[in-house]
């Protein structure tokens, strides 16, 4: 892929932000409608009502305009990770892990964000560096999660946590992402609150 997105440098920037972003959501919704294999550049810009020289000239080719997905799901991502932390002072642990949970899920099963996975998925032999960090840094921010859901455990443990957070629910995803119909993933949800739940408490107690 292309090193990042091409942003316009002059002109309207509110309509050209705008331009941009209506691009980069109907590329989202084409892929989770019809896949990843082969996006066709004449039904992503028919859906968006654009030439492919306004989408050149926003992200330079199609691999740009498939990293500004990346990008901005992740973005997406990491903002709403990072946001549950300031939430989980003071709550019993349950309680903290059901927060966590169904932030990290909602993040993670938002359209641009399974897009983004989907891309990832099916360009994983070429990606660029780029991603690979945006992978890094989700993993990152998971395990700050689980250190301050299990306050106090040591850092293996809070690990183990953001690692089965991030497992279970890249599991999820794809799970939805090939299945021909919506899936109900309560009961998963559910399950990975109480498995979380057990472990910090068997651990705290050590």
């Amino acid at each position: 892929m292309v090193n990042g997105p091409r942003r316009p440098a002059s002109g309207n920037q509110a309509r050209a932000q705008q331009t941009r972003q209506t691009v980069i959501d109907e590329t989202v919704r084409y892929i989770l409608d019809d896949g990843f294999a082969a996006p066709s550049v004449r039904r992503i810009t028919k859906r968006a009502g654009v030439t492919w020289g306004v989408v050149q000239y926003h992200f330079g080719d199609l691999d740009g305009l498939l990293i500004a997905v990346v990008d901005q799901g992740f973005s997406q991502l990491l903002d709403a990770l990072e946001g549950v932390l300031a939430t989980l002072s003071r709550l019993p642990i349950e309680q903290r892990v059901q927060v966590v949970v169904e932030a990290a899920w909602e993040a993670f099963s938002s359209p641009t964000s399974m897009a983004a996975l989907e891309i990832l998925i099916a360009t994983r032999a070429g990606r660029e560096e780029a991603a690979n960090r945006y992978l890094a840094e989700v993993m990152c921010q998971l395990t700050e999660l689980g250190r301050h859901l299990g306050q106090g455990l040591d850092p293996q443990h809070a690990a183990e946590i953001g690692n089965l957070i991030w497992a279970t629910l890249r599991g999820i995803v794809v799970a939805q992402l090939v299945s021909p119909a919506p899936l109900d993933s309560s009961g998963d949800l559910h399950t990975l609150v109480d498995v979380l739940t057990a472990y910090i408490t068997f651990h705290s107690r050590r």
